[in-house]
């Protein structure tokens, strides 16, 4: 009776794939890089104003997309319920913003 018996030792564990620092080394190094570009379209001042506002709003999604996906691991399985809050939040900020750029104008 005892030779049916498992127990959880004998089973194959389970366990999640690890990344390595490889990935996480790469997405720190183009943070920075993002950083460094963005300082210096600033602190050059020679780029056209409204240019340098788009670009850094690209530099800016950008960004948040690496933290996201690196640092808070957004990436991976089962962070369903975080992002579609996240998206929800940048939903309500972007349609007030636009209802209060519209109250004001008109």
């Amino acid at each position: 009776m005892a030779a049916n018996h498992t127990t959880h030792s004998e089973e194959p564990a389970k366990r999640h794939k690890h990344e390595g620092p490889r990935k996480h080394i790469v997405a720190y190094i183009f943070s920075m890089l993002l950083t460094l570009v963005a300082f210096a379209t600033v602190i050059g001042g020679e780029i056209n104003a409204s240019f340098t506002y788009i670009l850094l709003l690209v530099m800016a999604v950008l960004q948040v997309i690496i933290q996201m996906g690196f640092w808070m691991h957004m990436k991976d399985r089962g962070h369903l319920f975080p992002i579609v809050g996240i998206l929800t939040g940048v939903f309500v900020v972007f349609t007030i913003v636009i209802m209060a750029e519209y109250w004001t104008w008109w």
